[in-house]
């Protein structure tokens, strides 16, 4: 069994604006360097791409966020890695 600290955390978009998916974004990037989370889930979904496209503007001028890639499996996830300085 994984203990809950080693779950990956995740963020859902699904249903939100572009303006409030990118404020909780920025939040949920926040809260888990601080927490020195090294990677996050970020499911946007697939539909017209609209929110797939505000967050990875989003992760391109991010600060803590050293990576990220479409999840291969789940193309409706983005997995970012933070930063961990």
């Amino acid at each position: 069994m994984q203990s809950l600290n080693n779950r990956i955390p995740k963020i859902d978009l699904h249903g939100e604006s572009r303006d409030i998916a990118l404020v909780l974004i920025k939040e949920f990037i926040i809260d888990n360097y601080k927490l020195k989370k090294k990677e996050i889930h970020i499911i946007h979904g697939i539909g017209s791409g609209i929110l797939k496209n505000t967050v990875h503007n989003e992760l391109k001028i991010n600060p803590y966020v050293k990576s990220y890639r479409i999840d291969f499996f789940n193309l409706g996830t983005t997995i970012v890695e933070l930063k961990t300085d």
